[in-house]
């Protein structure tokens, strides 16, 4: 799995970070955006978190779209999130995700 945190946007003060990442067990990319909220004010919660099914989001820029409205995307993060997916081309689950996938989805794929 990769992750890259982005700051916030000036204009979007209610954001306190942002995550993007490629999830090789899900083979899919997965964006969430932090935001203030009166029970986690420092940390934020995640209101939006996409990319928690195998395959939902396919490609780098799907998931830098839905996080450029409220964050800071640095040139080269599609071409970094496009390595990170070739960089796990061909590594196989292990038993414990094998297991978990069966469990949660009813398959390994």
């Amino acid at each position: 799995m990769s992750r890259h945190d982005l700051q916030p946007r000036a204009e979007q003060p209610h954001v306190v970070r942002a995550t993007v990442g490629w999830d090789r067990p899900l083979q899919t990319f997965f964006a969430q955006v932090f935001f203030v909220t009166e029970d986690e004010p420092e940390e934020g919660e995640a209101l939006i978190w996409i990319g928690t099914e195998p395959g939902e989001l396919l490609s780098a820029e799907a998931v830098i779209e839905i996080v450029a409205p409220h964050a800071i995307v640095p040139a080269g993060l599609a071409e970094q999130l496009a390595e990170d997916l070739r960089a796990t081309a061909g590594i196989k689950d292990g038993g414990h995700q094998t297991v978990a996938k069966r469990s949660l989805f009813g398959s390994i794929h």
